[in-house]
């Protein structure tokens, strides 16, 4: 690729039909429970989606990812048993009309999804020392979630659903997957083929939480702050949101 000239800009931009197609999946991107097909999974599409996980990008390129693929019904039904265990716990927590609606929601495809997977942070895998954990320790576990959020992408851009659990111990899943101490589980996800993809996150058309106004997250220097800038970008971000809403890709 030649270099740009002085005074013109580089273009590094993907073209107008690429463009809009990473905004298309990440718009259309969902939390998959219920509508899991027993098809299996091709292992070059498994490959793939493994792949783009492991291209994610890490703090002091630690990569202290690893993936325990859990396709054994045996150990699949022990995680739905921790899950179980732990929903009922859950459930006595909301109150009123918020408990009546977290016991109709689905939460959970761990015994139709042909895949299981839980993705992991081995918090010792660079060492004592990392570049960019020095101060903050946690950025060995955030690196795991953009691991996630990669195959999350590519597993829709492949015509795959995912569904996060997070409701269970993480002492069960520990000692259900034989996790050595230091090896910490950050994601256990259900993958496979779907009947259909929803058209919004089930949360929110279950009523349990709207999306926020995004112009209402964003600050200008400081928390609160505000400059002669704000009302254009606000604007902005209003047709943004608006245009997202509806799945069009920003323009």
């Amino acid at each position: 690729m030649q270099s740009a000239a002085p005074g013109q800009q580089a273009h590094h931009h993907f073209d107008d039909a690429e463009r809009a197609a990473v905004y298309r999946n990440i718009l259309a991107r969902r939390d998959v429970r219920g509508q899991f097909l027993p098809d299996p999974v091709a292992d070059d599409m498994l490959a793939r989606i493994l792949t783009a996980a492991h291209f994610a990008p890490s703090v002091g390129f630690m990569q202290p990812w690893s993936f325990v693929l859990v396709r054994d019904q045996a150990v699949k039904r022990r995680v739905h048993d921790a899950f179980t265990l732990a929903n009922t716990e859950a459930a006595q927590m909301f109150e009123g009309k918020q408990r009546e609606v977290y016991s109709g929601l689905r939460l959970q495809g761990i015994l139709e999804a042909p895949i299981n997977l839980c993705v992991t942070c081995d918090r010792d895998r660079a060492g004592p020392v990392v570049i960019g954990r020095t101060h903050i320790k946690a950025m060995d576990l955030y690196s795991s979630v953009c691991a996630v959020q990669n195959l999350w992408l590519a597993a829709r851009a492949e015509g795959l659903g995912v569904g996060w659990v997070s409701i269970f111990r993480q002492s069960a899943i520990r000692e259900i997957l034989s996790l050595p101490e230091r090896i910490m589980p950050v994601a256990y996800l259900c993958i496979g083929h779907v009947s259909h993809f929803l058209d919004q996150p089930e949360l929110q058309s279950a009523g349990w939480r709207q999306r926020l106004p995004l112009e209402d997250l964003v600050h200008f220097d400081h928390w609160g702050g505000e400059n002669e800038d704000a009302a254009a970008l606000r604007q902005a971000l209003q047709a943004a949101q608006q245009d997202a809403s509806r799945g069009i890709p920003p323009r």
